[in-house]
């Protein structure tokens, strides 16, 4: 990935996540790629790929039972700008 040097690039990578639980690369009721999946893909660090989830799940895309990963709502809120 190319990051742009004006913004942070856990912002970037929450983006590209969105955008593709938007796109239904990763549809309602799949689990999304874990905490080290997003550091390796991303070449991120831990506190990093943290704060994308924490946003996500703020966001209402993402749910995270405990000890059980994370996955996509089963019904995504609006967009919103």
């Amino acid at each position: 990935m190319e990051w742009d040097p004006l913004r942070s690039r856990w912002e970037q990578v929450h983006e590209v996540i969105t955008a593709r639980i938007r796109a239904g690369t990763y549809p309602p009721g799949q689990r999304i790629p874990s905490l080290l999946d997003i550091q390796a893909e991303f070449g991120i660090a831990n506190v990093t790929a943290r704060k994308v989830l924490v946003k996500l799940r703020e966001d209402g895309l993402v749910v995270s039972p405990p000890g059980m990963g994370t996955f996509v709502v089963r019904e995504l809120p609006p967009e919103t700008d």
